[in-house]
């Protein structure tokens, strides 16, 4: 199969948003049209794929500002909408991509309005919990304690003290399909992407994808630490259609987060009390999930 994506990028090693994007790109080879556009918040992707005039992308693709990639794609799927009932021609499905920091902070309004409207575009988030291409800053995305460089871990402040944006619940609560993802969970990803783009209308999935040089963590290891976060139970699988929240894979036995936060730079910092803190929140979190979905496959 071809690489939609061209080898050779200039993202760092093992950068878990590249593996992201090519998986969705591998998703979306399969459709039987292969009439597709890409429109492309700034940020790591963006630069890492497109420094000029060269560009790995093999599909037409559109750089948009931080803020404005799903405003963008609405428009693009707006004026393909009345050239294809025109022309009579097959529209093109859109997809809007960005990271964290533009998808839960900069580019939140304009993400809310397009699912508000219930735009024809799947918005594609890659998490790597912070603003990584402009420096590892602290993002709505960067979970309860992480050291960023702007909330460094200190004597008084433990690092970020905001716990992490729930955005796959918001998406969802505008009335659209939903789902969370990982770079771990290829086949799930593969199969969540494909049936987003069967359905009319706006959708959100969100790819949990490692930055090794923002967790500080080996290159080798993004997959390994994407692994760890769902056998702890910090990163949870799931998809929310007309209103019904289904988790896809749940841990045979939850791991404790200590394994998870242990091998990163970013968690190096913590003290037991904070780490037993997180664990009970994850512990928490997992009772109420248990209760409205027994039916998860397990891993």
């Amino acid at each position: 199969m071809e690489e939609l994506l061209a080898p050779g990028t200039r993202t760092c090693a093992g950068c878990g948003a590249a593996i992201a994007i090519r998986m969705v790109l591998r998703a979306i080879q399969k459709e039987v049209s292969k009439n597709f556009i890409v429109c492309n918040a700034t940020g790591c992707l963006e630069v890492a794929t497109t420094p000029y005039p060269e560009t790995s992308w093999r599909i037409p693709w559109i750089h948009v500002a931080f803020e404005n990639a799903s405003a963008v794609a609405s428009g693009v799927n707006a004026a393909y909408m009345y050239i294809s009932e025109n022309n009579k021609t097959e529209k093109p499905k859109i997809i809007a991509i960005g990271g964290d920091g533009s998808t839960f902070d900069i580019g939140f309004g304009s993400l809310s309005g397009m699912l508000e409207r219930n735009d024809d575009v799947l918005y594609i988030c890659y998490d790597n919990e912070a603003y990584m291409n402009t420096g590892v800053q602290q993002s709505g995305a960067t979970p309860k304690f992480a050291s960023t460089t702007t909330t460094p871990s200190g004597k008084v402040i433990p690092g970020n003290l905001q716990r992490k944006k729930n955005l796959v619940e918001i998406a969802a609560a505008h009335g659209v399909y939903a789902a969370s993802t990982t770079v771990y969970n290829f086949r799930d990803l593969e199969n969540k992407v494909r049936k987003a783009l069967k359905i009319k209308g706006a959708k959100y999935i969100q790819i949990f994808a490692p930055c090794p040089t923002g967790w500080r963590i080996p290159e080798k290891d993004a997959i390994k630490i994407t692994k760890l976060a769902i056998e702890t139970g910090i990163c949870k699988v799931f998809e929310i259609e007309n209103g019904k929240f289904n988790l896809n894979y749940k841990p045979a036995k939850r791991k404790k987060v200590e394994e998870y936060l242990k091998v990163q730079g970013r968690f190096r910092h913590l003290t037991q009390q904070q780490i037993d803190e997180i664990q009970d929140r994850i512990d928490k979190e997992w009772q109420e999930l248990e209760k409205v979905n027994v039916s998860a496959v397990t891993v």
